[in-house]
């Protein structure tokens, strides 16, 4: 089978670094203004970094793709304009557009670098793609709403044309994306295809008669209200042999807004499942599924992939991805304990650890279960706990090889993931 590309979501500097350390080929990231996603935690990459995010990313060996996927008005085109220069030096390996504004502004400042059409352009045939084929595009992300048999009738028609599917995250009620309930709820405040959407699909609604303001009533028998806008998360990793049979090129993931860890363990499952299914194409992908339980999501569904979308593709009954696994903990750094000659990792906590909790550690390379056996305060005072925010060292019974990218979650898989 031939070799396809992972393609994992860079929602700063340091999820970046994660995500091909933990097995992407590719990353796409954003600037604020001029992408889908507003970043707010860790570095954010901006203009004024974004040559060094390229270049970490093809330091580690992978590419970085640039999104300018907004739909523009004037004033983000003089916007844009003025910072031509700053992308055009960063050198991204492609950039990802929906507007045919920003694209003539591409092809004016930027004529040799290659251009992905966004997903936001709702790409359903193959006419579609030779359309753009014809504007100078070497790849399109399709539409989500298309199934199998059609990406593979699409990639027959345009075999010459890289074609890029979503594999993986969460999932918009509208057309594939094209969405105006933040707006109107947030008075056009936050503006979905502007880079800041308030969700309001995961929202909880209720009935209100209009002769009886502040009487509630229920739409269905939940106490949480209606979650009918809410779609569950995507997932596709059962079906990848039949997506690279279909042609796909570039399996993507959702998610630069997701944590450090969602980003770390998801790329190192479709890792290693694209490489297994490389090498046998028969092989069982269960495992990979149950690995993927273990991150945030709202239940999972193939979504129009199988061509049977119905209301069991939906969330009523949660309205925030809820993990079956916690993240517990990252690693930093690691000294030695000069009296006991025990190596002692230092870890930021994200969810309170016991000493004598077993756990389990991921690295690119690695995944076991250990035995935390000693936790040391910054003050060097031993303590039978560690609680969320705390940056403590830790002592455990089996170490990992790659620490500085190691991160640490519980056991197992809780129940309340379907």
């Amino acid at each position: 089978m031939r070799n396809v590309e992972l393609l994992m979501p860079a929602g700063n500097l340091e999820k970046l670094k994660y995500a091909v350390k933990y097995g992407a080929d590719a990353v796409y990231l954003g600037v604020v203004d001029f992408s889908l996603r507003a970043m707010r935690k860790g570095e954010i990459i901006t203009l004024e970094n974004l040559k060094r995010a390229v270049d970490l990313a093809h330091e580690l060996g992978a590419k970085a793709y640039m999104t300018l996927n907004i739909f523009a008005f004037n004033s983000d085109i003089k916007h844009l304009e003025g910072y031509m220069e700053i992308i055009k030096d960063a050198n991204p390996d492609a950039i990802l557009v929906s507007d045919f504004g920003i694209l003539r502004l591409l092809r004016k400042y930027m004529p040799d670098t290659e251009i992905h059409v966004s997903t936001q352009t709702n790409i359903l045939n193959y006419e579609c793609v030779k359309f753009w084929q014809d504007m100078g595009a070497t790849r399109v992300v399709l539409a989500r709403e298309l199934s199998i048999p059609e990406i593979a009738e699409i990639k027959r028609q345009v075999p010459d044309m890289e074609v890029e599917c979503f594999i993986h995250g969460s999932q918009c009620v509208s057309f594939s994306g094209r969405c105006l309930l933040s707006d109107y709820f947030t008075n056009g405040e936050r503006k979905a295809n502007s880079g800041n959407c308030s969700q309001p699909c995961r929202w909880s609604y209720k009935l209100v008669e209009e002769t009886r303001p502040g009487q509630y009533y229920e739409i269905n028998q939940d106490e949480r209200g209606s979650h009918i806008l809410s779609p569950k998360d995507l997932c596709l990793v059962k079906h990848l042999k039949d997506m690279i049979d279909a042609g796909v090129d570039s399996f993507k993931v959702e998610g630069r807004t997701k944590s450090l860890y969602y980003v770390s363990a998801v790329a190192k499952t479709y890792r290693n499942a694209i490489d297994e299914i490389l090498k046998n194409p028969d092989a069982d992908m269960e495992k990979y599924f149950i690995e993927l339980k273990k991150v945030g999501n709202r239940g999972y569904t193939t979504g129009f992939a199988l061509g049977d979308n119905n209301c069991d593709s939906y969330s009523y009954d949660i309205s925030k991805g809820l993990a079956g696994a916690d993240f517990l903990f990252e690693f930093h750094d690691k000294k030695v304990d000069f009296e006991s000659g025990d190596n002692l990792y230092f870890v930021k906590v994200k969810n309170k650890v016991l000493l004598g909790d077993e756990v389990e550690i991921i690295t690119p390379s690695e995944q076991f279960i250990t035995k935390i056996t000693g936790i040391i305060d910054e003050k060097g005072e031993v303590q039978d706990l560690a609680n969320t925010n705390a940056d403590v060292y830790l002592k455990f019974e089996k170490e990992p090889v790659e620490f500085d990218v190691a991160i640490a979650r519980t056991v197992g898989v809780k129940e309340h993931v379907s």
